[in-house]
């Protein structure tokens, strides 16, 4: 048989209510709607806005972080141009005394003594 847990338990509630007039039901939703859609629209244009915004403000952002980069990276080119000035600096400095012990060299050659 039926027991008591197998009745659902809305059974018999929509006998008890009373018959709800379609067209009431329309109005108040209409009323509700007019009331609350104007302040929904002028939110979801706000949002818009803001959104527009935002992305106007995102690429800006990655514009000035590109300039950032390339500043950087002009720092770095500097650094390496003068490490390259310091480097050829020491290349000259050994030439130099490369060529200053060749004539040594050769003056010594010259006065009869054989390195």
């Amino acid at each position: 048989g039926v027991g008591p847990s197998d009745a659902s338990p809305d059974e018999g509630v929509v006998e008890d209510l009373p018959l709800i007039d379609e067209r009431a039901v329309e109005q108040l939703t209409e009323g509700l709607i007019s009331h609350y859609l104007p302040d929904l629209q002028r939110s979801k244009s706000a949002l818009q806005e803001l959104t527009q915004n935002q992305v106007v403000l995102l690429e800006t952002l990655e514009q000035e972080i590109s300039k950032f980069k390339e500043c950087n990276s002009i720092v770095d080119i500097n650094a390496l141009f003068s490490e390259a000035k310091h480097y050829h600096n020491k290349l000259v400095n050994i030439r130099n005394e490369m060529m200053m012990l060749h004539e040594k060299t050769s003056k010594l050659k010259v006065s009869g003594i054989n390195i």
